[in-house]
């Protein structure tokens, strides 16, 4: 064999003195029962000796498999999502699986896949953020639903936004604050619904408590002018719950625009827990959600699916985390 030539799998029968096949099943890892173990040794070492690796592409297309996994997000640019995909990587790579990101921006259609066939160039997807129905396009592909409906057909690993939600109106109803407003993010996702019903919910229980709601684009221009539109009504909120850090970010702006400060005059709190919130200043209360988590659990349950299990939902915990941008509201 040439020096430069890659070795193959017949070069490691000759060397182990076995058939192809068996070097087939051995480093294919499904040699027990069919090989001896000394002949597994035996092809292994001869491997080694030759610097044999298997030709995974031609494999994969022989068991009609590609070893790839579609992670689906809304958008690239949020700082959430880079977690996700970590979090995915990591339990992908032990399990001989890439990823790939795909942005799919939320304007209520079925996804576009970046694949001339996508049922044949994926194995499985992970649609973050998302409704189940956008994946009509890819032809039943395996599917896991992250941050998403867990009523969905689809296996679901969530957050509990919910439990998070409430965390905060309890914090603020704990401070005094009896008007609070909703800067709300004008998306329409399962997600995004769970935060704004339990809020709502929280505020209606409290004795003398008002909710007042404006909706917002994730980006900072829109989220301070709603935040705006609430902080001019004649009985101002006293606390913004915001549905972002990003747009908590647009109530900061909005807050020094009138000259209100945060929190003496105005608390807000956020909701991820991105780096933004510690870069704002004040920090900012918000709600922590284990976005590489997600991407761990995410993996795992599409893993389990791939392989004819049937993964139950998981749910993730939110935990309030209290930091500068909240505190009584001001005297009357």
């Amino acid at each position: 064999m040439p020096a430069t030539s890659r070795p193959t799998s017949r070069d490691v029968a000759q060397a182990a003195g076995v058939s192809q096949s068996t070097v087939s099943l051995v480093m294919g890892g499904k040699w027990t029962g069919r090989v001896s173990p000394a002949t597994a040794r035996s092809v292994r070492r001869a491997a080694a000796e030759l610097g044999y690796r298997p030709n995974l592409a031609a494999r994969n297309l022989r068991l009609g498999t590609t070893r790839t996994v579609l992670l689906m997000v809304p958008t690239l640019t949020a700082p959430f999502f880079g977690p996700v995909y970590t979090g995915a990587a990591r339990v992908a790579v032990r399990h001989g699986f890439g990823v790939v990101v795909y942005p799919w921006p939320d304007d209520a259609r079925p996804a576009d896949s970046p694949f001339a066939v996508p049922h044949e160039a994926i194995d499985g997807i992970l649609a973050s953020s998302m409704a189940v129905a956008a994946l009509d396009r890819f032809h039943g592909t395996p599917a896991v639903m992250l941050d998403s409906d867990p009523e969905g057909a689809a296996p679901t690993v969530d957050f509990d936004v919910a439990g998070g939600m409430r965390a905060v109106a309890a914090h603020l109803a704990g401070l005094g604050h009896r008007r609070i407003g909703h800067v709300a993010a004008a998306v329409d996702q399962w997600t995004f619904r769970a935060r704004g019903d339990a809020l709502a919910a929280a505020v209606a229980a409290l004795p003398g408590g008002v909710l007042t709601r404006a909706t917002a684009a994730i980006e900072v221009g829109s989220a301070k002018a709603a935040a705006g539109r609430l902080l001019d009504r004649p009985a101002a909120p006293t606390a913004l719950v915001c549905d972002d850090d990003l747009i908590a970010a647009g109530a900061y702006k909005a807050a020094l625009a009138r000259g209100l400060t945060v929190p003496s005059d105005l608390s807000v709190t956020g909701f991820d827990d991105v780096l933004l919130a510690t870069a704002l200043e004040p920090e900012l209360s918000t709600v922590r959600l284990p976005a590489e988590e997600l991407g761990v659990q995410g993996m795992t349950a599409l893993i389990e699916l791939l392989g004819g299990g049937r993964p139950a939902a998981r749910s993730l915990p939110a935990r309030l985390v209290v930091r500068g941008s909240t505190a009584p509201p001001p005297a009357a």
